[in-house]
């Protein structure tokens, strides 16, 4: 189940901590990698995640566990058919001083889908209007192409959020990711050095705790070090390597692991006749030892599948378990057997998938007595065998990922179509919720894809800080972060 964890941290001594050295008071000094980008609608690493979460304010959080929609940007979302649904915006500047309007959102959006950023497909296959407009100066009009309940979760994507007008004008996508301009709690002092980090400063009293930010880019296994001797106040990621020392250097006050909207899948090519009968993708699935990629090649930083959607993303606590999840070389080499299974197969891998990749096959080989070897995926055309996916989510809503992953497969079934069409289309959360795990249980049962991991983040902190919120787009939510 996604959770928000709020982590009321007190100033007491750890065993392992040494005091920390006095900071500024007011003043978070917090380490992160080298975001890839500023640019909100093209982020996908936790790094600049953390700080466009910082820099602007989503239309609104929502949480897919629960169907709660908490609005932030926007005053409300609200349809009565599903299909004409309309934005009331609260009043609102960017940092340059120039208003947030609801024109801001629809000349951003039209820029994000023609700019094929990671955040387009949530405009282009997901939310599937027919028309957006700016109806009055806080308002946005949506029309959609079908009676859809699922526009709050969309909205809420982190990478739909307003830029101003002067970038929205000059098409300088670079030069503003060098030097954001938002309309969150807080913003950045002079332009970001790459290599070295930023200062974030309030914008104004009441929308975040600390005062000023000072972000400060570098190796995480340094980082936490220096959260150890206190000369850095937070830690935004923990290294493998540090993952066991954790417990004991921090204790429970202070560190956090908090579900990343990230998860790994083997998909089948079910048309191919090698693996069209589901017998032999579940005999594969129970093959895979997913605690052997997690302690190996993942470093800690992700969990063994427990269902085939990852915590992140799942409507509500699942019930019963997850088979192919397991592992089991004797039944899987039962169902290879009882289908006649030929032998031989070729994993084909991405660049991001590599590593883990080259391990499972190992395995795979080991568990099933059978040969499994890697091979880059060709950059076109159809393979003959399984495919390794890393699929890094930009919204919240079960829809995006589950209508991923049959595509990613081949999968065509009509049912499965006609639930999560239906759960598109939900009037409650509840009926969605529903819906969402009927089409997850018709996937576990038929196999497309088995599930293997789901990301997760770590962060630690020295003692003066207080009241850590963790959510899976931004991890640490740094309005919300208290230093003494």
């Amino acid at each position: 189940m996604r959770l928000l964890a709020v982590l009321a941290v007190v100033a007491l001594a750890v065993t392992g901590c040494s005091d920390p050295a006095p900071g500024r008071p007011g003043v978070l000094s917090a380490g992160i990698r080298e975001p890839a980008t500023l640019l909100p609608a093209d982020v996908a690493d936790q790094a600049g995640r953390l700080v466009t979460g910082a820099l602007w304010t989503p239309l609104a959080d929502y949480d897919a566990a629960t169907g709660k929609l908490t609005p932030r940007a926007a005053e409300s979302i609200e349809s009565t058919d599903r299909v004409h649904w309309t934005v009331k915006l609260r009043p609102a500047k960017f940092h340059d001083g120039s208003p947030v309007t609801a024109q801001s959102y629809v000349d951003t959006w039209q820029a994000v889908a023609a700019s094929h950023w990671a955040a387009a497909p949530v405009l282009t296959k997901l939310l599937r209007a027919r028309e957006i407009t700016a109806s009055t100066p806080d308002t946005i009009a949506l029309t959609l192409d079908r009676p859809s309940g699922q526009v709050p979760a969309l909205l809420s994507a982190p990478g739909l959020v307003p830029l101003p007008a002067s970038v929205l004008a000059s098409r300088d996508w670079a030069g503003f990711a060098k030097a954001p301009i938002g309309n969150g709690p807080y913003r950045l002092d002079g332009a970001w050095r790459p290599g070295s980090g930023g200062t974030l400063k309030r914008v104004g009293e009441g929308v975040g705790k600390a005062t000023e930010i000072d972000l400060r880019v570098g190796d995480p296994a340094a980082q936490y070090d220096e959260v150890k001797s206190g000369t850095l106040d937070l830690a935004t990621e923990v290294p493998g390597e540090k993952h066991d020392a954790m417990h004991g250097d921090f204790g429970d006050d202070h560190h956090a692991t908090w579900a990343l909207p990230q998860a790994g899948y083997l998909a089948f090519p079910v048309g191919n006749p090698r693996f069209a009968d589901a017998t032999v993708r579940h005999g594969f699935a129970l093959g895979v030892d997913r605690a052997a990629l997690e302690a190996g090649p993942l470093a800690h930083q992700a969990d063994p599948a427990k269902a085939l959607l990852p915590p992140a993303d799942a409507p509500g606590e699942r019930t019963g378990t997850c088979r192919p999840c397991s592992f089991d070389a004797a039944a899987g080499k039962a169902l290879l057997k009882q289908a006649a299974f030929p032998g031989g197969a070729t994993v084909y891998f991405g660049p991001s998938t590599e590593a883990w990749t080259r391990t499972l096959v190992v395995g795979l080989h080991k568990a099933l007595d059978v040969s499994v070897t890697a091979q880059a995926k060709p950059a076109s055309g159809s393979v003959d065998g399984p495919s390794t996916l890393d699929v890094s989510l930009v919204t919240a809503s079960p829809y995006e990922l589950l209508s991923t992953l049959a595509s990613e497969s081949g999968y065509a079934d009509e049912v499965f179509r006609q639930n999560l069409d239906l759960a598109d289309a939900a009037a409650t959360p509840e009926e969605a919720g529903e819906l969402y795990r009927l089409a997850e249980n018709q996937l576990l049962r038929d196999l497309p894809v088995a599930p293997l991991w789901s990301g997760h983040g770590h962060a630690v902190w020295s003692p003066r800080v207080h009241d850590v919120l963790t959510t899976p787009f931004t991890g640490p939510v740094p309005a919300g972060i208290g230093v003494s």
